[in-house]
């Protein structure tokens, strides 16, 4: 036997030893391969790693990596990128075998990366751009369910919506301390509520048409024009193509509050796409906790039907139209009281029936140049009995707009001229010679052209200018300029700074509904002029990421406003009168706000919102009087944790106001002064382990705070 077969005879020798053969072998190792993704798009350079080994991996452009030389076994494997939550799985290794594991990672920056349009009447990334705008997705409204966008904003730091009649309900948003009026709210960037829809107007939007809401804080009247001073609330509706076949959403609460949201998709041809809203609200219980023979929610039944129609167009020119009925019966006040008695004087209730139409959309021109044309219509019938006074209004408001924009060198410039007609008629007894029967009759034009520059100084300096003229056929003209200033120190800090004007005609139902309520005579002191305001607001972005995945988001703005007369409502002067004038000095308002935002691995979410606030109008006497129902301080939390095996999220939502001075008739009315610290706060639970269906339910008002 020659060496060579010694050698290969010993290679297969089998050692005998205590009966037991062993044979010796060859380990082998094993692989582990897959992508790592976020809503589809490749993150390259995330890295992936093996739990309490040494083995780790980088992924490629497409997102695709590999860890070779693993030993057989069970290993948690972790991915993790820099502004993206982190994954973590648990999988068994076989010998010699690859085994595959994909990840899909949740962008933590997506709200800056956003697009919004409301800060420059185009889209634009919300990193980008100068005027810092708050967006706020069905996501977060989901966290607390509601009937209405009135009802939805109760927890959006700095934002406040105001009921101001305990009857009938009516209401209006706050922002930042200052009332109703100051707020312009719009659909799609379209100005539909205005004067009427912004005191019984608000409660017809239901929060299932909504895809996201846009909020401006601070003047924008250099683009929107009138009412746009304390800020700009912009609803954004769903766009039919990305809406679902159907969708429907449903509730009710112990209160005897029902909602239905209804929704279908309609491909009505090839290019044209409908979207159908259906929203229906009923509350017709009478509730008298506290036993003063009135109600204590105002009982409602509201309808309202939407439809969206989106057209493609070669070259993905726009071309939208919505069209929108709201119809609403709610009345408040003696728990005696039936539709029997409406208009009469034998038991005292408040009945309002509200009709509106609305259409509205945008057309992008057939030209070389980006020009679009947009266009709004709303009606507001309005037949309201406050006792045995009637208010019976018709309001009607044309709105066209043509604006263009272009992008040269360093310069992204926006132009545009717009066209508002409203047309207004009623019979209040709202004026000092005024009578149930008389009929007032108010038509108002209002052109107008606005510019503005967006120029990109450097990569890290950006300085916008912006100038809008109005002619208002009543006041004359009107100028509204505005100023920013955007540096980004680096990709996780900037700073913001704005300035600019804004004006606002007053309307006497808006402005002081209460008139029209009791026995209290109206009179205005001499010609009402437009309010003007001046405003400076500093804002800070931080973003901050931990190497444990969480990622953390700090924003802060110090603002401040300037009121030249302002328009003033005295009830207190004269008794059983409420006198509307300018005031003769001024009005401030202050103050500083800030967000926190913090998304952690674990599923576990938590956005907390705080705003102080300095708000007084200088008397004749220079003194400091504080206004009616403004709060020095508020706060608002949102707390979600899902529990992800159990397919459960948890949200944990309220909002704490300081106390605010109250208006009393006089010295002998038994009411309070101030009212104390409130709070309302809610909790929810969210089951979504079925197929396209989601189960909620919850306990609203946790704390059972009622008014006094």
């Amino acid at each position: 036997m020659n060496i060579r077969t010694i050698l290969a005879a010993s290679l297969m020798l089998c050692i005998i030893i205590g009966g037991v053969a062993i044979t010796p072998s060859i380990a082998q190792t094993a692989s582990i391969t897959g992508k790592v993704l976020s809503e589809g798009q490749p993150i390259e350079h995330a890295h992936i790693a093996i739990i309490d080994t040494k083995l780790r991996a980088s992924a490629d452009s497409t997102g695709k990596f590999k860890i070779q030389n693993i030993s057989a076994g069970t290993y948690k494997v972790r991915a993790s990128y820099v502004g993206f939550s982190r994954g973590e799985k648990q999988i068994t290794v076989r010998d010699g075998a690859n085994t595959v594991v994909n990840f899909e990672l949740t962008d933590l920056t997506k709200n800056l990366n956003e697009v919004v349009v409301s800060s420059t009447l185009k889209e634009i990334s919300r990193a980008e751009s100068v005027v810092p705008v708050e967006v706020y997705n069905q996501s977060f409204f989901k966290k607390n369910p509601t009937s209405t966008i009135f009802e939805a904003l109760q927890n959006v730091n700095g934002v406040r919506p105001q009921l101001n009649c305990s009857v009938c309900n009516s209401g209006d948003i706050h922002i930042n301390g200052l009332e109703g009026p100051y707020t312009m709210v719009l659909i799609d960037g379209m100005p539909i509520v205005s004067g009427l829809a912004t005191t019984y107007g608000l409660s017809g939007i239901p929060s299932s048409l909504i895809e996201r809401v846009e909020i401006v804080k601070g003047p924008a009247s250099s683009l929107y024009g009138s009412e746009a001073v304390a800020g700009v609330v912009n609803v954004i509706t769903k766009k039919p193509q990305n809406a679902p076949c159907f969708s429907a959403d449903v509730f009710g609460t112990t209160w005897q509050e029902w909602n239905g949201d209804f929704a279908f998709k309609s491909n009505v041809s090839k290019k044209t796409t409908a979207l159908t809203g259906i929203n229906y609200f009923k509350y017709d219980h009478i509730v008298d906790n506290d036993h003063d023979g009135f109600t204590d929610v105002t009982l409602q039944d509201r309808i309202s039907v939407f439809q969206k129609w989106n057209f493609e167009r070669k070259n993905n020119r726009l071309f939208s139209v919505v069209g929108r009925f709201f119809y609403e019966d709610r009345w408040g006040g003696d728990t005696r009281w039936t539709p029997a008695y409406r208009g009469g004087d034998q038991i005292y209730g408040e009945s309002i029936y509200t009709k509106r139409w609305e259409t509205f959309g945008s057309y992008q021109l057939p030209t070389r140049e980006n020009l679009i044309a947009s266009f709004s219509y709303n009606k507001h019938d309005q037949d309201s009995r406050y006792g045995n006074q009637s208010y019976i209004a018709d309001q009607q408001v044309v709105f066209g707009q043509l604006r263009w924009d272009r992008q040269i060198g360093r310069h992204d410039l926006l132009a545009g001229t717009s066209l508002r007609y409203t047309y207004y008629t009623d019979n209040t007894p709202a004026t000092e010679a005024g009578s149930d029967s008389e009929v007032r009759l108010a038509e108002t034009w209002l052109p107008g052209v606005f510019v503005q520059d967006d120029i990109a100084l450097t990569d890290k300096h950006k300085l916008l200018l912006g100038f809008r003229y109005d002619n208002n056929s009543t006041h004359g003209n009107i100028y509204t300029p505005r100023v920013g200033y955007k540096w980004v120190i680096n990709d996780r800090n900037s700073l913001r700074l704005n300035a600019g004007t804004g004006y606002r005609v007053v309307s006497l139902f808006t402005e002081e509904h209460k008139a029209l309520t009791g026995s209290q005579k109206v009179v205005i002191e001499g010609d009402l002029k437009p309010e003007e305001s001046y405003n400076v607001n500093l804002n800070y972005l931080k973003k901050i990421y931990t190497n444990g995945g969480a990622s953390i988001g700090l924003d802060a703005t110090v603002f401040y406003t300037h009121f030249k007369n302002k328009i003033i409502s005295d009830p207190e002067s004269e008794q059983g009168k409420i006198i509307f004038k300018n005031g003769p000095n001024y009005s401030i308002s202050r103050g500083v706000s800030a967000n926190v935002d913090v998304a952690f691995n674990n599923g576990f979410k938590v956005i907390l919102g705080a705003t102080m606030l300095d708000a007084f109008d200088i008397d004749e006497k220079g003194d400091k009087v504080v206004p009616y129902k403004t709060e020095r301080f508020s706060g608002t939390w949102s707390l979600s944790y899902k529990i992800r095996k159990a397919d459960l999220t948890i949200d944990y939502t309220g909002n704490v106001y300081s106390p605010m001075r109250l208006q009393r008739l006089n010295d002998l009315d038994p009411r309070r002064a101030e009212s104390p610290w409130w709070s309302i706060q809610n909790i929810q639970l969210t089951y979504g382990g079925f197929k396209n269906i989601e189960i909620y339910g919850g306990v609203k008002n946790l704390l059972d705070w009622l008014p006094s």
